[in-house]
C-alpha cells in the first residue's frame, strides 16, 4: 500500500474527490468540473495512488465511495475553504467566481428564498451554482464540518461559534380552499374543523402546533404530512384548515385563501446561520448580503393588479 504523500495533493484533486463523491458518477463529475471524462479518470488514479485506496468501487451500473473516500470528504471541504480564503483578496470579482454554495433549508424557506437568490447571484456571478440540503433541526456540526455554507432555520443551535442573523418574521395564518368552505370566524368554528399539518420525522411538530397544545387547544387532525409541500393537495376541494406560516401564501399555498387565527399567537422567526470562521470572508459576505436583499424583497407587501 502506498504511503500517503501530502505534498502531491492540490486543490484540483480535492475538488475532484468531492465532485465524484457528490455526483456519484465520473461522467457527471466531469460535466460539473468542465473537463473530459478521461481527465477525471486520470486524476482519480493519481488520487488513488496518493491515498493508497481505491476510493470508489463499482456497484451495479454505478460507483460507490469507500469508507476512506467518505472519511476524506469533510477534511477536503475544510482544506478547500482554507485555500479559498488564502487566495481570495478582500475585493473579489463575482464575474470570475466558480463555486457551488451549499445551503441547508427546509421546504418553506427553500422555495420562498432560494430560487430568487440563485437568479440574483447569477446576475453578477454566472458560474456559481446552489446545492440545497434539508436543515431539519440544525446542529452546529453542519457548519463546523463544511457540509454547508449557510443554514436557514427558525431554530438556531446554541453554540458560540455559530453566528445568527434574523432574516424575517412571519405570522401564522389559517389557509383554506374558498371554493369548499368559508373562513373560520370564531375559535369554536376553528376547533370544529379538521386540520392539515406538518409532522417532521421523528415526530417533530410545527412550533405553532406545540404552542397551541401548551395552551390547552386540541384540534382534530385529518392528516399530517412530512413537509409544507404536501399541504396543498389535501386542502384542495376540502373543508380542512392548515395553520402555517403566512409567507407560504406567496409560495406553495398561493392558490388558497387565508385568514388570521381566531386567537393571538406568536409569529415564526427565520434566521440565517453561518460559522464564525466565515464572518469576514468576502465571498460569503456577498452571499449573505444577497440573501438578506432577497428576504427583504419577499417581505414587501404584495400589490394587486
Amino acid at each position: 500500500m502506498s504511503k500517503f504523500d501530502y505534498s502531491h495533493l492540490d486543490g484540483q484533486l480535492l475538488q475532484l474527490l468531492l465532485a465524484v463523491l457528490e455526483e456519484g458518477s465520473v461522467t457527471r463529475a466531469a460535466q460539473r468540473l468542465g473537463v473530459t471524462q478521461s481527465a477525471v479518470s486520470h486524476l482519480l488514479d493519481k488520487l488513488r495512488t496518493i491515498t493508497g485506496d481505491p476510493l470508489f468501487v463499482k456497484s451495479g451500473r454505478g460507483i460507490i465511495p469507500t469508507a476512506r473516500a467518505e472519511a476524506l470528504a469533510q477534511p477536503a471541504r475544510l482544506l478547500l475553504e482554507d485555500m479559498h480564503r488564502l487566495a481570495t483578496a478582500e475585493q473579489f470579482d463575482p464575474g470570475t467566481l466558480q463555486v457551488r454554495f451549499t445551503i441547508a433549508a427546509n421546504d418553506m424557506q427553500r422555495d420562498l428564498l432560494l430560487p430568487a437568490l440563485l437568479r440574483r447571484l447569477r446576475q453578477q456571478a454566472p458560474m456559481v451554482s446552489l446545492h440545497t440540503i434539508p436543515s431539519g433541526v440544525p446542529s452546529p456540526e453542519m457548519l463546523r464540518d463544511g457540509s454547508c455554507h449557510l443554514v436557514l432555520s427558525p431554530r438556531p443551535p446554541d453554540a458560540t461559534d455559530i453566528v445568527q442573523k434574523r432574516l424575517f418574521e412571519t405570522p401564522y395564518m389559517v389557509f383554506y380552499d374558498a371554493t369548499a368552505r368559508t373562513a373560520p370566524s370564531t375559535l369554536a368554528d376553528y376547533l370544529a374543523s379538521e386540520h392539515v399539518s406538518v409532522l417532521y420525522q421523528p415526530r417533530r411538530k410545527l412550533d405553532i402546533d406545540q404552542w397551541l397544545q401548551t395552551q390547552g387547544i386540541q384540534r382534530r387532525m385529518a392528516v399530517t404530512v412530512p413537509g409544507f409541500a404536501g399541504i396543498a393537495a389535501f386542502l384542495q376541494d376540502s373543508p380542512w384548515l392548515a395553520t402555517v406560516p403566512g409567507l407560504l401564501g406567496r409560495a406553495m399555498l398561493r392558490n388558497f385563501s387565508s385568514c388570521a387565527l381566531p386567537l393571538p399567537c406568536p409569529s415564526l422567526p427565520m434566521y440565517m446561520l453561518w460559522h464564525l470562521r466565515h464572518q469576514h470572508d468576502p465571498v460569503q459576505r456577498w452571499l449573505r448580503q444577497s440573501l438578506e436583499t432577497i428576504a427583504a424583497e419577499v417581505l414587501q407587501p404584495q400589490t394587486s393588479t
